[in-house]
């Protein structure tokens, strides 16, 4: 669980969360990265104003897939035209195995994403680590869009 934001991770389903932070009022929907979920993903590409995308810092295989699938969001004709911030998180840092946040964003090929705003934070999601970071930065993106 995100303890410190009120999120909650909901590894099987989709969930809906209302996070009220500083001026700003977020509603999250929570999207399984598992493969029979990820075509609800575009249900919300629409309305959405920005985009968290996390990361199993530890898990090299499947960064393969998350790169695909980051690939096939960013081409998505409700994202591609759009300047939609978009917060990476490289969760899982604690564990042996996983890889640095830049190492992640070598292997995502971030460098290459152009004309959207985007950071990537080093997280824990257990111990809440790194997301006050991102969901800062995220809430100044927002806001800087709204004025």
């Amino acid at each position: 669980m995100f303890y410190a934001l009120g999120w909650t991770i909901v590894a099987k389903q989709q969930s809906l969360t209302n996070l009220n932070l500083q001026i700003l009022s977020f509603t999250v929907f929570d999207m399984s990265g598992q493969g029979r979920y990820r075509n609800l993903w575009e249900h919300y590409y629409k309305d959405g104003q920005a985009i968290i995308f996390v990361i199993d810092s530890s898990d090299r295989l499947r960064m393969v897939v998350a790169k695909e699938e980051l690939d096939t969001l960013l081409n998505h004709p409700d994202i591609k035209h759009r300047r939609i911030p978009i917060l990476f998180f490289a969760n899982k840092m604690d564990l042996r195995d996983a890889v640095t946040s830049v190492k992640v964003s070598q292997l995502l090929c971030l460098e290459n994403i152009k004309d959207k705003p985007w950071h990537i934070c080093a997280s824990d999601a257990i111990k809440g680590e790194g997301l006050q970071e991102g969901v800062d930065w995220l809430q100044d993106q927002i806001q800087a869009v709204k004025t």
